[in-house]
């Protein structure tokens, strides 16, 4: 299975002990991806979206909250108290069913299982709810917002979708649903990606330090060469002659190491401004 699919399946057997989380977290489902129509009476429940979790969690929450089963008519009580915790389905979820924090949490839970999606972490970082209406969108955000969680909207053709592209903000998303080992197993790779990472840009910024300094120094080298073959080195100064010939004698040292050598020693910039010095009269002589 995938990574989302793994989230789902957990948050899909994670049950509120309280009855208002549980209308919380069923109407999140509802008011996302659920259906009711009443025909002659009889009453049909359904979920217009695809995903063996989210059919169990909604059912399973039916059950266990109004005592609805298989068989419901309109005319039973269970009904009418669905209807009323559940209020017009194509509007948000009323703010009296989220004034709790735990129901907020709830609520997430069941929207990410009825219209959420998570890639793998090891690919990259992006969460998402699909939104039908922008109002119900709104909510999420604003829900979002108050565990600190920076979550955006935009448009994909005729939907609203709400995402977190942040993965420590991700990481924090699934721990407020309440899919504590997927959290776990998304932070434990997040931070072995974000550790590699660092690693390979600096081994990268290293190699090519190392790359610069090593042309650097066979260009010298060249330079000096070329100087001592054509007789030119005794017409320099001291310290230029002195920081060829110490060039010649440690090609492989860094401008430090050569500037320890000089008598007496300078620094890097001091150096480093002699072997300029030698490579500009090359060029001239040249």
């Amino acid at each position: 299975m995938s990574f989302s699919s793994d989230v789902k399946e957990e948050l899909a057997g994670v049950i509120p002990q309280a009855r208002h989380c549980r209308i919380a977290e069923l109407s999140a489902i509802m008011h996302m991806a659920g259906q009711i129509g009443v025909s002659e009476g009889e009453v049909t429940i359904g979920f217009n979206a695809f995903g063996e979790s989210l059919i169990k969690k909604g059912f399973t929450l039916l059950e266990i909250t109004f005592n609805i089963g298989k068989s419901l008519r309109s005319s039973d009580p269970e009904f009418e108290s669905l209807i009323s915790s559940m209020g017009d389905l194509d509007d948000p979820v009323s703010e009296l069913t989220l004034k709790n924090t735990c129901c907020k949490r709830a609520f997430l839970r069941g929207a990410f299982l009825a219209s959420g999606s998570v890639s793998d972490p090891d690919k990259g970082y992006h969460l998402e709810f699909v939104c039908e209406d922008e109002s119900k969108a709104d909510q999420i955000v604003r829900l979002c917002g108050d565990f600190e969680i920076n979550a955006r909207k935009t448009l994909r053709r005729d939907e609203t979708i709400v995402y977190v592209k942040e993965g420590e903000m991700i990481g924090e998303l699934l721990s407020v649903m309440g899919a504590q080992n997927s959290y776990m197993d998304f932070e434990n790779r997040r931070i072995y990606k974000d550790v590699s990472n660092t690693v390979n840009r600096r081994v990268n910024c290293e190699t090519s330090n190392i790359r610069k300094t090593v042309t650097a120094a066979s260009k010298q080298l060249d330079d000096i060469r070329f100087l001592e073959e054509h007789g030119f080195l005794d017409d320099l100064p001291d310290t230029l002659k002195e920081a060829a010939y110490g060039r010649l004698e440690n090609p492989d040292a860094t401008l430090a190491e050569l500037g320890a050598l000089m008598d007496p020693p300078v620094g890097k910039s001091g150096i480093n401004h002699r072997l300029l010095r030698l490579s500009d009269i090359a060029r001239q002589k040249r």
